[in-house]
């Protein structure tokens, strides 16, 4: 058996790791951090999941020359400016601003990761001249996870000791940034997790992948996925700790509480809404009727008007390509049934209820096709009037 204490702050608690931000000048006016780091003394073990965005960005296009799994000890990472469609040019410019780190701190492989406005290069001397500010021997989690943020309102990150039973434990963190352009094929999202387990390197990238998949990859705030997504899982073994399953465990919960933060944040969204959807002919006809129903604009708005209108639902798995039929087909918003062929349309009683479930900051809605044994749950939220204003000011 093992235990998971949850602590507070960050990366900062983790042996071995330091972190720091300042503001070098890429948000103006502000004292807001804009370029942060996170080190390890020690070499890690590196595990890595990028975007499936074909117009990938210049800071993964760069990291990918070590490998999804390599060694390394130092990420470097800066807002305002996403470095992506800059072409060789915004390798080129990673490659000088990383040149200029300071000598004496052991740094193997820096990687780079930007978040903020695509197409143009990086303000290269504001980088540099920012990296002369930064403390690296700081553990100023609360500064890293600001300095991250675009449109987020609050910050993201989480701590987490592990207690196994053996008496030996280990430290896990985790910083994220995320709102908008949030539809994980591996959203704009960026996580960084930070561990002193001893991850061995035939375990890591597999549990990366797997916790990914069921945090990340499940959620949508409006079905655009980033050129810059990245989650990167950095282990320095100094604890000397490690069991598979307890890591495994922590490194799921931890992923999938930041995926919600992220959902709870979607710009302007009020609601998180899980779309489970079970009886289909298999899981992956379950996934794409549970993601499609994720992504919908005319569910979303229908979330945020609290509009029990059931026919958006069916039309959305109806569209999706699955195999279904409206004479098996059921809807329940949590447990209350919605559509049935015995119920085909809603009378008053049951759409105030649906309408007072609706208004909830979080509930559920179930499709059940009656067709197989095949099951996904996806992750979405409502769709505001905040939403359109926050992106058509996005520049401004």
């Amino acid at each position: 058996m093992f235990k998971i204490v949850s602590l507070k702050n960050g990366i900062a608690n983790v042996d071995g790791f330091y972190c720091d931000a300042v503001n070098c000048g890429l948000r103006p006016n502000t004292q807001q951090g804009d370029l942060a780091y996170i080190r390890s003394d020690e070499l890690c073990n590196i595990a890595a999941v990028y975007t499936s965005n074909k117009f990938c960005a210049a800071p993964i296009k760069h990291a990918l020359r070590y490998g999804k799994l390599f060694e390394g000890n130092f990420v470097l990472i800066n807002a305002k400016n996403a470095n992506a469609m800059t072409q060789k040019r915004g390798i080129e410019d990673i490659e000088e601003i990383l040149s200029n780190l300071p000598n004496g701190l052991n740094i193997k492989n820096p990687v780079m990761s930007s978040t903020g406005v695509i197409g143009y290069r990086l303000p290269k001397e504001k980088i540099i001249s920012g990296l002369q500010k930064l403390d690296f021997n700081a553990k100023n989690s609360d500064k890293l996870a600001n300095a991250i943020l675009t449109t987020d309102s609050f910050k993201k990150e989480l701590c987490f000791k592990v207690k196994l039973e053996d008496g030996s434990s280990f430290t896990i963190a985790a910083v994220a940034k995320g709102a908008g352009m949030i539809n994980p094929a591996m959203a704009t999202m960026l996580c960084f997790v930070a561990t002193d387990a001893a991850v061995p390197k035939e375990d890591i990238q597999s549990l990366l992948k797997e916790a990914v998949d069921e945090s990340f990859n499940k959620i949508s705030v409006d079905g655009d996925t980033s050129t810059n997504d990245t989650v990167l899982l950095m282990s320095n073994g100094k604890s000397g700790a490690y069991d598979k399953e307890a890591f495994k465990i922590a490194l799921k919960r931890m992923l999938f509480e930041l995926a919600m933060m992220i959902l709870k944040d979607g710009e302007g969204s009020n609601k998180v809404v899980a779309f489970e959807v079970v009886g289909a002919k298999s899981d992956q006809e379950a996934k794409i009727a549970a993601v499609n129903l994720s992504n919908s604009l005319l569910v979303k708005t229908a979330l945020f008007g609290a509009d029990p209108n059931w026919g958006r639902i069916a039309s959305t798995i109806g569209a999706s390509g699955i195999e279904c039929d409206e004479e098996k087909l059921k809807i329940y918003y949590d447990d209350l049934i919605i559509y049935s062929s015995e119920y085909p349309e809603l009378d008053s009683e049951r759409e105030e209820k649906a309408y007072k479930i609706m208004q909830q900051d979080s509930f559920k809605i179930r499709c059940d096709l009656g067709l197989g044994d095949g099951r996904y749950t996806a992750y979405g939220c409502d769709l505001s009037y905040e939403y359109v204003k926050i992106n058509a000011e996005y520049r401004t």
